[in-house]
């Protein structure tokens, strides 16, 4: 691996860690400081190590260079010189050994920093927007594709949630229980848009980053294992990756295309990753709180245990659906049951489903609601309706891989199977209890049961 390919990476995988790290140690309070040290360590990187080679320990000189500038810096302040007097013996022993940083160390910090940046006197889409480009490595462009809001919306998000942490005292290690649990949910989102990224990225270089789905999954179960974190919809979080992840190895042909649902080789799909989901989706069905990530999860876990495309159980899909709608009220999603229905019964009843709604511009917009309108018209034989949404599909596809999807999907009239775009995209954010913990516990059975478990394909 070059050294620019590896910067790169930092930016992606550890840059969050230094500022969660670095955090951890000097305070919220710097955190303008911390970004600019991590990004000036990160730079420096990129000219050192194409000169004289990647170091045996990368991750602990990122954050040697990153904790040295910062250290002069808040040495030439007065009004810091209390901070450098706390510190005095962690900097004694970075500058005497190496082994000061950890990579499991790293990824609690960033953990807790998760917690601190969902600060619950910040807007939630300011958190999501803060922790995502500052925690996750997300670029402007990338959030505002998640977010379906605009570039500028976010820096004014992220502007406003930076003015507010840097204002605040809190530390990562003084936050109560209580108030970590009250900003769970804000935590299950980020990691939820983190994998979501991974599993169909808004990257024109890459339409999959496993990456970014395995760092989701590493946080996700370090959260399921905090006590904060262990809770049933955690389960369902990392059980819906899980299903998700074991289907990414054959999401892709030779070329780096993406391939339909129809089109994957079923025996590429990780088993073992699948048993794992279906344990922590079994272990999510306990209580009374059903939320959106065991619906999703349960979606998920339809199609894993499905032996072929054909013999999916689009009517249980279907049900899935139909409970996410009552936790989560998503234009998405009311998009996806409409796919659902397509499968089910007919094209003709997804449409009309679909013309029952009352779509928000920013779904009417994008690629994903015209794909969908223009196969389901495709399949229905109106051959105008098709080509003008397919022609505005493509126009609105995000990146190169996506559009030479469509056109391939889009370009076969008598094709019989409509493809679900995307089953874990959109951000639903309200989530309320249902209070019948059996029934649903029941609907997940067969997920969890083993003499009650389908064929796995």
């Amino acid at each position: 691996m070059t050294a620019t390919v590896l910067v790169e990476h930092f930016f992606r995988h550890e840059y969050g860690q230094l500022v969660a790290s670095l955090t951890s140690r000097i305070g919220v309070q710097h955190l303008a400081d911390i970004e600019d040290a991590v990004q000036s360590a990160l730079m420096s990187a990129l000219d050192s190590w194409t000169i004289a080679g990647v170091p045996n320990e990368p991750s602990a000189w990122l954050y040697r260079v990153a904790f040295n500038k910062l250290h002069g810096e808040l040495r030439q302040c007065v009004r810091r010189r209390q901070i450098l007097r706390d510190n005095v013996a962690e900097t004694m022993v970075l500058e005497e050994t190496s082994d000061f940083y950890s990579a499991t160390e790293a990824q609690t910090d960033l953990l807790k920093m998760l917690f601190v940046a969902c600060d619950d006197e910040i807007p939630l889409q300011s958190q999501l927007v803060f922790a995502l480009k500052t925690l996750c490595g997300f670029d402007v462009r990338e959030i505002s594709l998640r977010l379906f809001t605009t570039e500028t919306n976010v820096y004014k998000r992220l502007s406003r949630a930076r003015s507010r942490l840097q204002d605040a005292v809190t530390q990562t290690d003084t936050l109560a229980l209580v108030q970590m649990r009250v900003r769970l949910p804000a935590v299950h989102s980020v990691l939820y848009l983190l994998f979501t990224e991974g599993y169909l990225s808004s990257n024109v270089e890459m339409a999959l980053r496993s990456e970014l789905c395995d760092e989701a999954m590493r946080l996700t179960t370090l959260l399921a294992e905090h006590p904060a974190g262990s809770s049933p919809e955690t389960f369902a979080l990392l059980a819906m990756m899980h299903l998700h992840r074991s289907r990414m190895s054959a999401r892709q042909d030779g070329a780096g295309g993406l391939l339909l649902l129809e089109e994957q080789d079923r025996s590429l799909w990780d088993q073992a990753g699948i048993q794992v989901g279906l344990k922590w989706l079994a272990a999510s069905a306990v209580g009374e709180t059903f939320t959106r990530y065991h619906a999703e999860a349960g979606i998920a876990a339809e199609h894993c245990l499905a032996a072929s495309f054909a013999e999916t159980r689009w009517d249980q899909v279907c049900q899935c659906y139909e409970l996410l709608a009552q936790t989560t009220a998503s234009p998405i999603h009311q998009l996806n049951h409409a796919v659902a229905i397509a499968e089910w019964k007919s094209p003709a009843e997804a449409l009309a489903k679909l013309n029952e709604m009352d779509p928000p511009p920013w779904l009417t917009e994008s690629y994903l609601w015209a794909a969908v309108k223009a196969d389901l018209h495709q399949r229905c034989g109106h051959t105008s309706e098709s080509a003008h949404y397919r022609a505005q599909a493509l126009s609105a596809a995000p990146t190169p891989h996506l559009k030479t999807l469509l056109e391939r999907r889009l370009a076969q009239p008598n094709e019989t199977a409509c493809q679900q775009i995307s089953p874990v995209t959109g951000l639903g954010l309200a989530v309320k209890q249902i209070p019948t913990a059996k029934q649903n516990e029941q609907r997940f059975c067969d997920f969890s049961n083993p003499r009650q478990k389908r064929h796995l394909p």
